[in-house]
């Protein structure tokens, strides 16, 4: 991508660029399921540009893989944001999702992965129940080791 047109794509334009995702760009939070959207807390809502429900758009594609879920463009930056429960029994298969996400972003999304956060960490795993992780375990370390942040909520002014 040249550095005058970077300078200019958007969530929106690169959705569009992108076959496996294309015409799939939601205003706001509206690609976010309506139980999910508390999950979401920002201080500007006109910084909110879009997103990119991952999950739905590529279930067709890849049926059996563990999916990422969402993708939020906020103040010109993207984030990927996965909504979880958040146990010891579910970390692996959240980093197969964030394994996934990263060759999915590197092999088939490169405008989209060209927009992630640089500001901010552009990898968060937002928990639906309580953090039940013990910090000594072997798993949190893992997890750690990851570069997955872990939160209640998608907040952007407290990432």
């Amino acid at each position: 991508m040249k550095t005058d047109e970077a300078k200019e794509m958007t969530l929106e334009k690169a959705i569009s660029k992108t076959p496996d995702v294309k015409g799939k760009f939601c205003k706001g939070l509206g690609a976010v399921k309506t139980s999910e959207k508390s999950k979401f807390v920002v201080s500007n809502t006109h910084l909110l540009s879009g997103s990119l429900d991952i999950d739905s758009a590529t279930k067709f594609l890849f049926p059996n893989d563990n999916r990422w879920d969402y993708a939020v463009e906020y103040n010109k930056e993207v984030f990927f944001v996965e909504i979880h429960p958040c146990s010891t029994s579910e970390i692996q298969t959240v980093l197969h999702k964030l394994s996934w996400l990263k060759n999915w972003l590197k092999t088939r999304a490169p405008d989209i992965s060209a927009l992630k956060s640089t500001s901010r960490n552009p990898y968060i795993w937002v928990f639906t129940n309580r953090f039940d992780i013990l910090p000594t375990s072997k798993t949190y370390r893992q997890l750690s080791l990851s570069g997955l942040k872990v939160a209640r909520r998608w907040e952007y002014d407290k990432m």
